[in-house]
């Protein structure tokens, strides 16, 4: 009788000491990402507002094209993982450098895309005539960086499953400081002004990429591994990635629609909308390095077929992001005083702002569970069940959203939309859960 709680607390310690393992570094990794535009941002905006703002649409555009491929990252991890978990490390490496060889690949093509094309995007997002010229400049020569980033995307994804969090972390920070030191060098040092900025990003972006790849070549040759591009590996790799890649397009549709709505309630509004945005993608690095810890630990679970381990792991982890999601909440209550005259000294914003904000705190233990029954299904490779999920929340948010300003609902109502969405998830994520379908163990799903 006094067995069962003991083993239940041993088990329940065993799955927090590898949460905060993985969780911790993840953290760190993921806000020193956001870092690069913050140095770029502070540097560039000493040379004037039209770099400054041809610099923010570059930027833009470079994060929504990174972005969507960020299942390079998702997909290798669940797929590394499995096979660290059937004990097979020199298949879970090779699945890695597949990975990694897409990755290449589809940076030279989108290198190929955007440099011809770049006037076009730059005009196309809406840059003055005076900003136009800068923002060009600097995503063309950034453009050149994308590669780099795509493949820092699969690698850290292969180290990820590997079970290996604070490599990224240390060449994150690395690479962090490099940029930082760069641009000073090249924006004022060398008198290139924005360009300066870009190539000190893109030098900093190949040099993250190379200590990479030195680290998996490293694994690879220790554990005999080829090297050497394999086409049907490749092709399984971006199959894996397309479901992933419609759940992350799915996802940005409902940013943008939720951004739209709020442009064409007026500028008070659309300003309160950005300030809560960037609260919400705050809050989401917490939450999301849980659920990479997720996506690792069930898929090693999975692939040494441990059906129990993997439930046990994904209800432990699901308590995680139910406190997570209450401390961020009352956190975003408790500091709202202190936080909300950062971002603006306007009081019809503060006014506009401070209900939609409490919307976002109440919504914070929604959000806590959906970043880590996500990561859950990620790891278990269930992506085409998380694309169907997506849209199908797309499809419930959009009219609902779209319909606010009709109906005469401000900046809050169409926070609560946000909560209705991230409710929606809720329920698809918890239904597969539940069911048990997402268990499939193995090498391979």
């Amino acid at each position: 009788m006094t067995q069962a709680p003991t083993t239940r607390r041993s088990s329940r310690r065993r799955h927090d000491r590898e949460i905060i393992a993985l969780a911790v570094p993840a953290f760190g990794a993921l806000v020193a990402e956001p870092l690069f535009v913050i140095v770029d941002s502070a540097i560039v905006g000493h040379l004037g507002t039209s770099q400054l703002a041809g610099l923010g649409v570059a930027a833009a555009l470079l994060t929504t094209a990174v972005s969507i491929f960020v299942f390079l990252a998702y997909a290798t991890t669940a797929a590394v993982a499995r096979r660290v978990g059937a004990g097979d490390l020199p298949s879970a490496i090779r699945q890695g450098m597949d990975g990694i060889w897409l990755a290449l690949l589809l940076g030279a093509v989108v290198v190929a895309v955007t440099l011809p094309s770049a006037p076009w995007l730059v005009e196309a997002f809406g840059a003055s005539d005076t900003a136009a010229p800068y923002a060009t400049t600097y995503l063309r020569i950034s453009s050149l960086g994308i590669p780099a980033m795509l493949v820092v995307l699969a690698a850290t994804g292969v180290l990820r499953g590997l079970q290996d969090t604070r490599t990224p972390l240390y060449v994150a920070i690395g690479g962090f400081a490099a940029n930082g030191v760069l641009n000073v060098v090249l924006v004022y040092g060398a008198g290139l002004g924005i360009a300066g900025s870009a190539w000190g990003t893109v030098i900093a972006q190949v040099g993250m990429a190379l200590v990479y790849l030195i680290v998996v070549v490293r694994g690879a040759r220790r554990h005999g591994a080829s090297l050497r591009p394999d086409a049907a590996g490749i092709r399984a790799s971006a199959q894996a990635g397309v479901p992933l890649l419609v759940r992350t397009l799915s996802l940005r549709s409902v940013l943008m629609i939720a951004t739209a709505v709020a442009a064409r309630m007026g500028d008070t509004d659309i300003a309160a909308h950005q300030i809560i945005l960037s609260l919400w993608s705050l809050t989401a690095f917490a939450l999301d390095a849980i659920a990479i810890a997720g996506q690792a630990i069930i898929g090693r679970y999975l692939g040494a077929n441990d059906a129990k381990g993997a439930r046990e792991a994904c209800r432990r982890m699901v308590q995680w992001g139910i406190a997570s999601g209450v401390v961020l909440g009352v956190l975003i209550v408790l500091a709202r005083p202190l936080f909300i005259p950062l971002f603006t000294g306007d009081q019809s914003v503060q006014d506009t702002l401070l209900p939609a904000l409490l919307v976002l705190a109440v919504s914070q233990p929604i959000a806590g569970v959906v970043f880590v029954l996500d990561g859950v299904l990620m790891g278990a490779g269930d992506g085409r069940y998380l694309a169907w999920a997506m849209l199908l929340t797309l499809a419930v948010f959009a009219p609902v959203a779209l319909l606010i300003p009709s109906f005469g609902g401000g900046l809050t109502a169409l926070w609560w939309a946000m909560t209705l969405m991230m409710t929606v998830r809720l329920a698809t994520l918890w239904i597969r859960t539940r069911s048990g379908r997402w268990i499939v163990t193995g090498a391979t799903r």
